[in-house]
């Protein structure tokens, strides 16, 4: 496997990168956060300027905030991609828009150069334990050379289509995973504060119809009030943000999430924005003043 660069150590790229280097693959790590670099080298990676990175790898992975940033790294002043040779692959694994993938994608086709929109599905517990959904837009050579990759660090990937398809397919999951949560937390504050157990409400659902992955993955989080993030709802709110951009852009009415981005920028005036995406249930209680969470900790 040719050695990769790897560009983000965030909450989400940091077990991804671990898990590539668990599996052998040399990797050249950067960020802007130090520590983070200190500790993968300490892994086994080797720490690397965009230069060093652009010189020395035929495949860069970049997983970053949003899509001015993936911007700004890949094009920027010293950004990577003035460093890359032709024949190289960029896959950018952050949630942005299918618009903002294109861009990336159009101008690094016109220096030689490979690029796969690729963001993941899963969360921090799917990130650390390698079982990541990748959906991917792209061309399918430029996918192939990836793909091995994706395969450490995820259960599945998918090429959707050309450029952005992975990027839209993203926004989907996003609105799909938001709703279900805002879902979750107005049935519970509900039964909460209609006086029923909560606890015992979930025991009684989770395995009929209204069961799901993200009533699995977060309900446990809100019983016990655990609101650190695997997700935070500054990402979320950025990433619903990005699917009324998109929607109006292509004319296609999105009632549900503008609503929905009402509520996310509701906790982001409320000072919510590092909790987790779980943490959507408290603008419900503020509504009902009323607590989701275990009757007997």
């Amino acid at each position: 496997m040719k050695k990769a660069g790897f560009i983000g150590l965030g909450i989400m790229g940091k077990p991804m990168a671990k898990n590539l280097l668990k599996a052998g693959v040399q990797l050249v790590v950067n960020d802007r956060n130090e520590a983070a670099v200190d500790e993968l080298v300490a892994d086994g990676a080797q720490k690397g300027t965009y230069e060093e990175i652009g010189e020395n790898c035929e495949i860069v992975f970049t997983i970053l905030p949003n899509g001015p940033i993936v911007q700004d790294v890949l094009f920027g002043e010293k950004g990577v991609a003035q460093y890359l040779k032709r024949g190289c692959v960029v896959c950018d694994m952050s949630s942005v828009t299918p618009t903002e993938s294109q861009t990336c994608a159009k101008k690094l086709a016109e220096m030689g150069i490979g690029f796969v929109d690729a963001p993941v599905s899963g969360g921090e517990p799917k990130a650390i334990d390698g079982t990541l959904a990748f959906m991917a837009g792209g061309e399918e050579k430029d996918f192939e050379a990836v793909k091995p990759y994706m395969d450490i660090m995820g259960s599945s990937a998918l090429l959707i289509g050309p450029s952005g398809s992975g990027s839209i397919t993203k926004l989907t999951n996003q609105v799909i995973v938001n709703m279900t949560i805002a879902t979750i937390s107005e049935a519970f504050v509900l039964a909460a504060k209609a006086g029923a157990d909560p606890e015992k409400v979930y025991q009684a659902i989770r395995g009929g119809l209204a069961g799901s992955t993200v009533l699995d993955a977060k309900m446990p989080m809100i019983l016990e009030r655990n609101f650190k993030p695997g997700g935070k709802i500054s990402i979320n709110h950025k990433d619903i943000k990005n699917v009324l951009s998109t929607a109006h852009d292509i004319d296609c009415p999105a009632p549900l999430t503008a609503q929905l981005f009402e509520i996310l920028q509701a906790l982001k005036v409320g000072g919510h924005m590092n909790d987790d995406h779980c943490g959507i249930v408290q603008y419900f209680e503020q509504l009902a003043g009323v607590q989701v969470k275990k009757v007997n900790p």
